[in-house]
């Protein structure tokens, strides 16, 4: 991660600290004061619990990396949907206003309808095309209309990180790789255009935002740069292992069943690039993932 600015300490209270980028937050910082509840101790969707752990904790700042971001379970799930992804973060944002903590929170590529074929700006219009996605631009509007200058916003794409994702039983990368094991052939959807971002450089740009006092509050398009397909990016999963799995392009028109997802949600970092906040090319960011994770396993 490429960043100017030098830091200052914090007192951050960090909502999720169990799960991808929850981790690599607390794995990464080097000076700030974390406190980390786990869920059994702060209910997002207990908003006594929320407001009761921000004043205990005395928190500068509120880091909110819990989710409920398994997209197909969200169509069956709509209600716990809004109640995590939207009301939540209304009443985080609420209660940082009125104790004068700054929030930030995570929002998705998901929020675009994936018609354009140019990488989305922070200003673009949302227009979600299915519930996750609605929920997740519902909670952005929660968080902006409830404090307009405490909380900041960020979108991101196609995490992956060391601690893998418990609602998905894993991450992208670590399920290709357990897959190579067994199978010599991998059918991959190649219409969808993503930009995949490691959760170790992504928890670097947002500790580098935070330690930034120019930064403004609103939203934030922090991605890996460049684009691929999930076809290109299993494929690439394989070429840097050195693993014989051939896989096969696949269209299926962005479709799970009856649910829709965005045929084209790459993301421009314009805003925090100002800053001279900027990530790594996603390429770049996979082999140090696996040359990390998997040492064993290169030719």
């Amino acid at each position: 991660v490429s960043v100017a600015g030098s830091p200052r300490q914090v007192k951050i209270l960090l909502i999720g600290a169990s799960g991808q980028l929850g981790a690599d937050i607390v794995r990464n910082n080097t000076c700030h004061d974390i406190v980390a509840p786990n869920r059994a101790q702060l209910d997002l969707e207990n908003a006594g619990q929320i407001e009761a752990w921000i004043k205990q904790s005395k928190a500068d700042l509120v880091i909110n990396c819990a989710a409920f971001h398994n997209v197909p379970l969200c169509e069956d799930q709509p209600e716990r949907a809004f109640r995590v992804n939207c009301v939540a973060v209304g009443h985080l944002a609420r209660a940082c206003a009125q104790l004068d903590a700054r929030l930030v929170a995570f929002s998705t590529d998901y929020v675009f309808d994936g018609e354009q074929r140019t990488p989305y700006l922070e200003n673009d219009l949302p227009g979600p095309v299915q519930v996750y996605g609605i929920t997740r631009v519902a909670g952005e509007y929660a968080a902006m209309a409830a404090a307009p200058e405490h909380a900041s916003v960020i979108r991101t794409c196609g995490l992956y990180g060391r601690a893998g994702s418990v609602s998905k039983g894993g991450n992208f990368v670590d399920k290709r790789v357990a897959e190579a094991a067994s199978i010599k052939l991998l059918e991959m959807a190649c219409e969808q255009t993503i930009g995949p971002t490691s959760t170790d450089d992504l928890s670097r740009a947002v500790l580098a935002l935070i330690d930034r006092p120019d930064a403004s509050a609103g939203i934030y398009h922090l991605v890996n740069e460049g684009a691929c397909s999930w076809y290109e990016f299993a494929k690439a999963i394989y070429e840097i292992l050195g693993l014989h799995v051939e896989v096969r392009p696949v269209d299926r028109h962005g479709r799970s069943g009856t649910m829709r997802r965005p045929l084209y949600s790459v993301l421009a970092n314009t805003k925090a690039r100002a800053l001279g906040i900027t990530l790594p090319p996603w390429r770049d960011a996979l082999r140090r993932y696996l040359e990390t994770q998997y040492p064993a396993r290169r030719d």
